[in-house]
């Protein structure tokens, strides 16, 4: 698992990818229609697509004579799960400070 949310971390960092994730959310897309919207060659944003598959957030699809990209919502699942056991944390964070401030804020009164 810690090899898979680092590739998906990684393919995330780049935010032509993440543009790409965002407009894929959307339906799916030939590689000239997501190239359509950048300032970048077919064979860069081809080079963006096969990290975003290799990170399995993408794959490919086939119709006739196109391969459209679409959006692979089980690896999207991976990072909601990993947030989602630091959730925990955040909020019993939040509740201490929450519970320091009204102290403080008490004191001031």
């Amino acid at each position: 698992m810690d090899e898979r949310l680092d590739a998906i971390f990684s393919a995330l960092s780049d935010p032509t990818r993440r543009a790409i994730l965002a407009r894929l959310a959307n339906g799916k897309a030939t590689v000239a229609e997501l190239a359509d919207p950048f300032e970048l060659s077919q064979p860069a944003i081809s080079k963006h697509l096969k990290v975003l598959e290799q990170a399995g957030l993408i794959r490919s699809g086939r119709e006739a004579n196109s391969r459209p990209r679409i959006l692979e919502p089980a690896a999207l699942k991976t990072i909601a799960d990993w947030v989602a056991d630091y959730r925990r944390f955040w909020d019993e964070s939040f509740d201490r400070l929450d519970d320091y401030l009204s102290k403080v804020q008490g004191y001031e009164k």
